[in-house]
């Protein structure tokens, strides 16, 4: 029970449903889930280890913000890896798994002639995972995964608020072009410079969002 409270409220946390700043009330909580009250404050406790929410004194728990110096450190780590990712998937990937890649491109462009920019992050953040899939390094793979959902908050959160993502595009079929040269540095490159750049943008948007 304390572990399906902890992946619901995760989830919710994660898509925004409770917003940054949110505060979350335990007996909400657990009407809404259908639980008693003892496996959702075992999950909230383990929730704020993580950092997803805090504790307040005498307010009980809020929603963690979003933090441009969190994402700054989360990215230093992302662009890195996420390059590494790339040289070794460049290396390992078969033609049909690269097809794969070219799918998710396609699906984005989809995405984004509907205006549908939720459908588009969630499309974005598959290339890139399916991507540290294909470098087969379960290592690299584990320090991804502990990066890459507070990460995935952050552009959810500002994905309004940044440039429409039609470069992200251009950038992601330039990077699978090279995957298929097989050019490992050259896609370690592209990659990184690509993650820097999203970076930047998500830095400049949390300036102008609007502080509830």
């Amino acid at each position: 029970m304390p572990q399906r409270a902890y992946l619901a409220v995760r989830d919710i946390i994660l898509h925004l449903q409770l917003p940054p700043g949110q505060t979350v009330l335990e007996r909400e909580i657990a009407v809404i889930l259908g639980m008693s009250r003892t496996p959702v404050r075992e999950a909230l406790v383990r929730l704020e280890m993580e950092g997803w929410i805090r504790l307040i004194p005498r307010r009980g728990f809020i929603v963690s913000p979003i933090v441009a110096e969190d994402l700054q450190q989360i990215y230093e780590i992302v662009e890195v890896l996420d390059g590494v990712a790339g040289r070794l998937a460049a290396g390992r990937a078969t033609s049909e798994q690269l097809d794969h890649l070219e799918f998710l491109i396609q699906e984005q462009k989809k995405a984004l002639e509907n205006d549908d920019l939720i459908a588009w992050t969630d499309l974005d953040d598959q290339f890139h995972s399916y991507i540290v899939d294909l470098a087969q390094n379960p290592r690299l793979r584990g320090i991804m995964d502990s990066q890459s959902d507070q990460l995935y908050r952050g552009r959810l959160y500002t994905i309004k608020y940044r440039p429409k993502p039609t470069r992200s595009i251009t950038e992601h079929t330039a990077i699978l072009a090279i995957m298929r040269a097989a050019d490992p540095e050259a896609v370690q490159m592209m990659l990184k410079s690509h993650r820097h750049r999203a970076h930047i943008e998500i830095l400049e948007a949390l300036r102008i969002i609007p502080v509830k």
